[in-house]
């Protein structure tokens, strides 16, 4: 019986203006996914780190899902070298559906967009809504202040110490493969 792919849902920016260190990262990341053999789901978008990230992955002959609204569509930032370009009509619709297509979810360095899909996806996991592995790739410590954050809250019971079980935080892409391995059984693909 054959089975598909994992697929690595990537939250992460389409900014053009960031530093060429989160670009690098990302491309990064997109690679190590198509070593893996697992298939990259993300925002859709052919700028910033989220173009990075998929050509990263394609350069490494991974497959590519993206899943972008019509907005960006109508504005000319879709990613049309997607394997699979999947049309939403609205945010909150693509969020979803990228939820839905990943079995595991990265959180690379972003903005808002990126925090608030970081922040469903741990939610969706401490609820218990899914059991997929959350993880926040930290590079350069982009995330260490959230972190901080995050301790903060346990620390005044805002929340509970056992919600740290449900992500990790990632130094580098090796890290963010080993626990994806660890997470799915090394045979796992």
């Amino acid at each position: 019986m054959s089975t598909r792919p994992r697929r690595v849902t990537v939250f992460c920016s389409s900014s053009s203006d960031i530093d060429p260190l989160y670009l690098r990262a990302a491309a990064e990341l997109g690679a190590a996914i198509a070593r893996e053999k697992w298939q990259l789901v993300y925002g859709g978008n052919n700028l910033g780190a989220m173009g990075a990230l998929a050509d990263g992955c394609r350069s490494a002959g991974g497959c590519v899902i993206g899943v972008t609204p019509q907005l960006f569509v109508d504005k000319g930032f879709t990613d049309h070298a997607c394997h699979e370009l999947i049309v939403t009509p609205d945010m909150r619709s693509r969020k979803a559906r990228m939820e839905e297509l990943g079995d595991a979810f990265i959180a690379m360095p972003g903005g808002f967009g990126t925090l608030e899909e970081l922040s469903e996806m741990m939610v969706g996991r401490m609820l218990k809504y899914h059991a997929k592995p959350v993880i926040l790739y930290n590079v350069a410590g982009f995330y260490s202040p959230l972190v901080e954050f995050f301790e903060k809250m346990i620390h005044e019971h805002f929340a509970r110490p056992k919600a740290r079980l449900d992500y990790l935080v990632a130094p580098n892409v090796e890290a963010v493969v080993a626990h994806l391995r660890q997470q799915w059984g090394a045979a796992a693909t």
